[in-house]
């Protein structure tokens, strides 16, 4: 059996092991629950819960590959969600026209900020973590400036169908079914167009080979500047999604939405899915498994009434425990 074959047959193994073990922590949580866990409005609401954290989760996800780190997510949320406030109430236009050109503006602002974060490290050598972190000052500032530190509301109801609208919702309704929430089908798309980026295309073998080792990546002439620089760009572009699903959850781009735990739960998410800290490993299908597991955990704790502070100290336990394993893998497997 050649090494390739052996890191399959492990990976399958830990997917198969990681399965048994989430099936039996659902079974358990149902039963304590007295069967409130596994009804269809409660799951449909954790998949609505989880999409904002797994959205953002997939761009930290690219970016923990190369063995980097994105702490702006959160600000960048916040700034994109109140620039899209501010261009869709500046704009003469309605419908379809009017989301489409208020999330260009977000995207444009999300991307150019990722673009500003990659230029230190990619040409000064800089550590993403300061690099990351001076722009999650500088975003959240600039956030507030532009607000003066209100809540920007929306005066067109075009995005209230996006925010608390259901998906095929008459034929839910028809069927007796829980809806699916538009923000359940953009977590959807997205995952899976950059789920096949990742792991079906020349740039995804690049990231991943980067993460590897990034001197002989340079060496087998791999651009690993540009490289790098569109994994921070992706990073950008996930969290202006999320700000315009905020904005449109809550009709108004605010400098608060994202100043929460968003960029806590998307990196635990990322490592509890089984990304590497260290780079060169990772996959968005387990970075969905962390967030629907620590979704499924924060709903889980809410339905046993436990305390909140109690529930941090578990999500803490959880980020430690998933990095404990992997570096034991390292060692052991």
């Amino acid at each position: 059996m050649t090494s390739g074959a052996k890191r399959g047959g492990v990976s399958w193994t830990r997917l198969g092991v990681a399965a048994v073990v989430f099936v039996l922590f659902i079974i358990g949580v149902n039963v304590a629950a007295n069967g409130a866990f596994l009804q269809l409005s409660n799951v449909a609401t954790v998949l609505q819960q989880i999409s904002y954290n797994f959205i953002l989760a997939i761009g930290e996800t690219f970016v923990i590959i190369t063995a980097g780190i994105d702490l702006s997510i959160g600000s960048l949320v916040s700034l994109c969600g109140v620039v899209m406030a501010l261009a869709a109430n500046s704009l003469h236009l309605s419908g379809f026209a009017l989301i489409a050109i208020t999330l260009a503006s977000g995207l444009a602002v999300g991307g150019l900020a990722g673009y500003v974060n990659a230029l230190p490290v990619v040409k000064l050598n800089l550590p993403p973590f300061i690099t990351t972190l001076a722009m999650m000052q500088i975003a959240l500032g600039i956030s507030y400036m532009l607000s003066r530190g209100r809540p920007v509301a929306l005066q067109s109801s075009a995005f209230e169908n996006t925010g608390t609208g259901f998906f095929l919702g008459g034929v839910s309704n028809a069927l007796h079914l829980p809806g699916i929430h538009y923000q359940v089908v953009w977590m959807l798309v997205a995952g899976v167009f950059f789920s096949v980026l990742l792991m079906r295309t020349r740039f995804g073998r690049y990231v991943l080979a980067i993460g590897g080792n990034e001197e002989a990546s340079r060496l087998a002439g791999i651009n690993v500047g540009l490289t790098k620089t569109l994994v921070y760009v992706i990073s950008g572009l996930c969290a202006a999604i999320v700000g315009f699903l905020y904005m449109a959850l809550f009709s108004s781009g605010s400098p608060q939405t994202g100043t929460g735990n968003e960029m806590l739960g998307a990196i635990a998410a990322v490592v509890v899915g089984g990304t590497s800290l260290m780079g060169g490993r990772g996959t968005i299908l387990g970075t969905f498994f962390g967030a629907l597991l620590i979704g499924s955990l924060n709903n889980a704790m809410n339905l046993l009434d436990i305390n909140s502070y109690l529930q941090m100290v578990v999500l803490g336990g959880v980020i430690l425990a998933a990095v404990a394993l992997d570096e034991l893998r390292k060692r052991y497997l």
